[in-house]
C-alpha cells in the first residue's frame, strides 16, 4: 500500500491542472505486481479533461495488464478524495472488488475494502446482450 501511495504522490507532480488548480495523481497495482501511474490532464474545453485514475487504468490496459488489484488516488486537498463516478465505472470494468486507497498529498488516507463500497451497482456489459 505504501509503495502504491508513493507512486501516486510522485505522479502528482506531473498533473496538468491550469484551470482548476486541483492536481491529482493515481497509481494502479495489477495482479502482475506492476504499478501504472496517471495524472489528471485538463483541457480548455472542459469536457475533454481526463482524470488521473482513468489515465492510470488505460496505461495498464494498453500494456496488456488488465487484472487490477488496487488503485491509489492522491490529491492536493484537505481531505482524501474518492474517484469520480466515471472512474469508478472504469475501474469496475476490470475489477469491481478492487481496493481503493484515497490520500492527501500530506499523507492522510482512507482505504476502502473494495470498489463496491463506492459503486455498489456498476453498469455491466452483459446488460447489453439480448
Amino acid at each position: 500500500m505504501e509503495r502504491l501511495i508513493e507512486a501516486a504522490r510522485e505522479a502528482l507532480k506531473n498533473a496538468y491542472a491550469p484551470y482548476s488548480k486541483f492536481r491529482v495523481g493515481a497509481a494502479v497495482l495489477t495482479r502482475s505486481g506492476k504499478i501504472y501511474t496517471g495524472v489528471n490532464v485538463e483541457n480548455a474545453s472542459f469536457g475533454l479533461t481526463v482524470c488521473a485514475e482513468r489515465v492510470a487504468v488505460f496505461k495498464a490496459v494498453s500494456e496488456g495488464d488488465k487484472e487490477i488489484e488496487a488503485v491509489a488516488v492522491v490529491a492536493e486537498s484537505d481531505e482524501p478524495v474518492a474517484p469520480c463516478g466515471a472512474c469508478r465505472q472504469v475501474i469496475a470494468e476490470f475489477n469491481p472488488n478492487a481496493t481503493i486507497i484515497m490520500a492527501t498529498a500530506d499523507g492522510r488516507r482512507v482505504v476502502t475494502a473494495n470498489l463496491k463500497d463506492l459503486l455498489p451497482s456498476p453498469f455491466r456489459g452483459d446488460a447489453l446482450k439480448p
